[in-house]
């Protein structure tokens, strides 16, 4: 069945004027045509809180109310964050003009108070949706859902009971005008007339090709449900009207999400049942802020989650989204909120193909989250002054005021005073550099002669204040400046073109200090046992410390390069306790490596170019293990990382030593494709080895520890191209235990790579081979963190 109507309406629009009307200043206030409504913004500086809106046309002027503007599809809000009030109209709302539903035209006037009087000033818009009309429109505004449908659609296929029942009830009304019945679960409620029904605030309305139908929230005949465990007003309409043996029925269904909205893990979350209306295909989801709409992929690109779950479609909203504001509030300490004015598309198709556009508008907020300044002290006691940083300050945040020690200064400071304070600007915050001299009667002094210690110290109160309302809160802060003669000696370190150079300016105490390398105090004998080369004398210590000897660790090895670090410790005399450590890290480069590193690792750089046959790639090379190729390689290179006891490796222990051993292969397939037949004529076998003092107690304990590094070898064999193919990979076995007496006379064993399940190896630290080093950069200093236990 099909139906359809045809209303024609002139709407005469005039040009009106008083004598209380002004012409608004440009720059005050900008006006926008969106896809399905119109929006005029004026700052709040210009328009005061007391604002209103009147909407005008050919019958006259009508003042746009909370209650009048949610039943003719207005919507005005103060938006203080922003700055300024907006008014967001319908294109079907009760006042516009329509022409063909194609042109559409505003008239409204804005009435402010200036200088005690009311002034009114006049808004006129014409807007043209580039967006064709789909068979159904749904609007969820913040204050009324509107509903437009396409007046002349086919009638979906199937008639269900409850179309049945509100067919038989308006067939036995009596009167052909246009009526409405509301139902409210499943009570159908008694059939009402269109003048009665807009008593009651629902507005029913006919243009030129559509059937509009609006109410606001919380109407009677409306019901509060749950769809999918989320929050969903719905009223539900029926328009009829009866003409002799024919009834005309248009069901109208307004569904709206009320999800309030949450915040979880820096996201504001907002949910809406993923088919409020029909839907074949699935939804389609566009999404953005303050009515700018993009595409799901674009939202998430700009870090935006679309997600849906059980029905739902959850939209999180990153809290520091563009389009967001944030607002500082005062309540005992700092606290700040986030406001986001969401605007959402859902595109639903039905069975019968027939489109469904949803558009809401929800403005959603964070509850107040701690937003605490930090005090960050910048002092240098060479400069004899504090240097304290105020930071993470808002944007809405000033400091207007300074209390040191109890002695008020207000900001900013006088030009004779002997402080300064300076304000740090960043992205989306500020901050405050305050300098006091020590010697500044403002600041306090302690000395003990006993314990032979100075200190200054300077309590800070900070008052500051948060716009524009101007309410105060405080931020309290004690820095203490110490001269003493306990302070532990610092070296300075640089990148030197064989290793690392560090350097100590002597002080007259620096004796109470010992300088260790590791756990061995740094002297001339262990300089010289290490290869460091120490120059000391009464004004300095320098210590230049050559690549690959004693104390150095290597991280970050790839076919580029790795990083060598070497750490210097000051220890207290009498306790040994470390107090301090300089830590200095390097990069470096080398063309061939190998590194048996702490946690049971074995790296190898190699250089295949002797293996490779004419166009191979060692790219292609491999361990024992086929399946453990290389992490990396170049054309020359290949980069292999790989715990001791896989890929193959065999063990091989001996009186004194365990060996972990591999090899590398650079293969081809045969045409049978079990067997892999070696290409080259030369063997590239990586060792890494360790001493095994103690190792009775692997036996007992499943745990062996060494207090010496490992030691990694690359070799390389001859042996004739015929016969050279992969070793095959044993099966797994535990390592077999003999007793002391046979240990002490048993030969060499080699076994696969496999251990019991609890066994860990414990050893200090990795150990390179390396060749061809080139000139190292400047490095940077860190703070050492050991992990041996592998």
């Amino acid at each position: 069945m099909a139906f359809g109507f045809c209303l024609g309406v002139a709407l005469l629009l005039s040009t009106w004027s008083t004598a209380e009307c002004a012409d608004i200043p440009n720059g005050v206030y900008r006006t926008e045509c969106h896809d399905r409504y119109f929006m005029v913004a004026v700052d709040l500086s210009f328009t005061g809180e007391e604002v209103r809106f009147e909407a005008a046309d050919g019958t006259g002027v009508y003042h746009l109310t909370e209650q009048y503007a949610a039943k003719c599809g207005y919507t005005v809000s103060v938006l203080s964050l922003q700055g300024h009030v907006e008014l967001r109209a319908s294109y079907f709302s009760c006042h516009t003009g329509n022409k063909d539903d194609e042109v559409f035209t505003f008239n409204f006037n804005l009435i402010a108070t200036n200088e005690g009087k009311n002034v009114t000033y006049t808004f006129n818009e014409t807007c043209s949706p580039s967006l064709p009309w789909s068979p159904r429109e749904v609007t969820c505004e913040a204050n009324y859902m509107e509903v437009s449908v396409r007046s002349e659609v086919n009638c979906p296929s199937g008639i269900m009971k409850d179309d049945w029942n509100a067919l038989k009830l308006a067939h036995s009304s009596t009167t052909s005008d246009w009526q409405v019945m509301f139902q409210k679960g499943e009570e159908q409620l008694p059939p009402m007339n269109l003048s009665e029904a807009r008593k009651q605030s629902y507005v029913f309305d006919l243009t030129d090709g559509r059937l509009v139908f609006r109410t606001p929230y919380g109407q009677p005949d409306s019901i509060s449900t749950e769809v999918n465990g989320v929050p969903v007003e719905v009223v539900h309409a029926t328009l009829f009207s009866r003409q002799s043996w024919s009834v005309l029925m248009v069901d109208l269904v307004a569904a709206c999400s009320m999800h309030d909205g949450s915040f979880d893990s820096g996201y504001m979350v907002w949910e809406t049942p993923e088919e409020l209306y029909p839907s074949h295909d699935g939804t389609q989801l566009s999404v953005g802020l303050n009515g700018d709409l993009v595409q799901q992929p674009v939202a998430e690109e700009r870090g935006y989650m679309v997600e849906k779950h059980n029905g739902t479609v959850q939209i999180s909203i990153p809290y520091n989204a563009e389009g967001g504001y944030r607002k500082s509030f005062m309540t005992g300490e700092l606290y700040e909120f986030y406001s986001f004015h969401l605007y959402l598309e859902q595109i639903l198709m039905d069975e019968d193909q027939v489109e469904t556009r949803l558009r809401c508008h929800r403005t959603l907020n964070t509850p107040l989250l701690p937003r605490p300044v930090v005090t960050e002290n910048q002092t240098a006691l060479e400069e004899h002054m504090f240097t304290v940083y105020l930071g993470d300050v808002p944007t809405d945040v000033k400091l207007a005021a300074v209390h040191l020690n109890g002695q008020l200064f207000t900001v900013p400071f006088t030009n004779a005073s002997r402080y300064t304070i300076t304000q740090v600007d960043l992205n989306d915050t500020h901050g405050y550099t305050l300098t006091v001299p020590f010697d500044d009667p403002a600041v306090i002094q302690q000395f003990s002669k006993e314990d032979a210690v100075l200190r200054y110290r300077l309590d800070i109160n900070y008052t500051l204040t948060v716009l524009p309302e101007n309410v105060p809160f405080y931020h309290m802060e004690s820095v203490v400046a110490v001269f003493t003669d306990v302070s532990p000696p610092a070296f300075a370190a640089v990148c030197a073109e064989s290793g690392i150079s560090f350097k100590l300016d002597h002080r007259p105490f620096d004796y109470q200090w010992e300088i260790s390398i590791g756990s061995d105090p740094l002297t001339s004998e262990l300089a010289a046992q290490h290869g460091y080369i120490m120059t000391n004398n009464s004004q300095s210590l320098l210590l230049d410390v050559p690549l690959f000897t004693h104390g150095y660790e290597y991280k970050d090895v790839t076919l580029k390069g790795f990083s060598g670090t070497f750490e210097i410790l000051v220890r207290d005399r009498e306790t040994s306790e470390v107090q301090s450590s300089t830590v200095k890290t390097c990069p470096f480069s080398s063309t061939e490596l190998i590194m048996c590193s702490t946690d049971g690792r074995m790296t190898v750089v190699a250089d295949l170019s002797v293996v490779i046959p004419s166009g191979g790639v060692p790219a292609r090379t491999n361990l024992v293990d086929r399946y453990c190729g290389p992490k990396e390689a170049d054309s020359t290179r290949a980069l292999f990382s790989v715990p001791l006891n896989s890929c193959g490796s065999r063990v091989k222990l001996g009186r004194e030593n365990v060996t972990y051993e591999n090899e590398i292969f650079y293969t081809k397939k045969t045409q049978n494709s079990k067997k892999a037949v070696s290409d080259n004529t030369t063997r590239v076998i990586i060792q890494c080895t360790y001493p095994v003092a103690g190792l009775y107690r692997l036996f007992s304990v499943y745990k062996f520890e060494s207090d010496t590094v490992g030691y990694g070898s690359i070799i390389r064999t001859t042996q004739p191209r015929e016969g050279l193919q992969r070793p095959t990979v044993k099966p797994t076995t535990a390592l077999k235990t003999t007793s002391a007496a046979q240990r002490r006379k048993a030969p060499v064993a080699y076994l696969p790579a496999v251990h019991p399940p609890i066994r860990y190896i414990k050893v200090s630290r990795g150990q390179f081979l390396f060749s061809g080093m080139r000139k190292g950069a400047q490095g940077s200093m860190q703070t050492k963190v050991d992990a041996a236990q592998i």
